[in-house]
Order: C-alpha cells, then structure tokens, then sequence
C-alpha cells in the first residue's frame, strides 16, 4: 500500500511546490507594478519641485540686481 501512496503523495506535493512557486511569482510581479505605479507620481513630483526651485532661484537673482541697481543709485544721489 505504501509503495503505491509514495509516488502519489510525492506528485501531490510537486503541485503544491509549483503552485506556490507561480503564486510567489505572482506577488512579486504584483509588487513590483505597484511599486512602478508608485514610483512615477514620485519622479513627477520631484521634476515639479525642482521646477520651482529653479524659478524661486531666478526671481531672487532679479531681486538681487535690482537691490543693486537701487543701492547704486542711492550712493549716487548723496
């Protein structure tokens, strides 16, 4: 009896294996699209911030040559 229930039982166990393997297949796959999904709202973000960053860098030198052109002006009328 025993010899006749081992190579079920071993052939039953191989399907387990293999559908556990495909099913942790799965959930990486399922992971790693998340973290894609995840990932590119991110990078948009960084892409806006350092816009801004750029633009706020702009208007302060603006800022800056026109406190300049004022101090300079202010020197010459004393």
């Amino acid at each position: 009896m025993a010899a006749l229930q081992g190579p079920i039982i071993m052939i039953s166990h191989n399907r387990k294996e293999e559908k556990e393997r495909k099913r942790a297949e799965n959930d990486y796959l399922i992971n790693l699209k998340g973290e894609l999904e995840i990932r590119m709202p991110l990078q948009k973000i960084d892409s806006l911030l350092k816009e801004q960053i750029d633009e706020l860098r702009n208007i302060k030198k603006k800022k800056m040559d026109e406190l300049a052109i004022l101090k300079s002006l202010n020197k010459s009328k004393v």
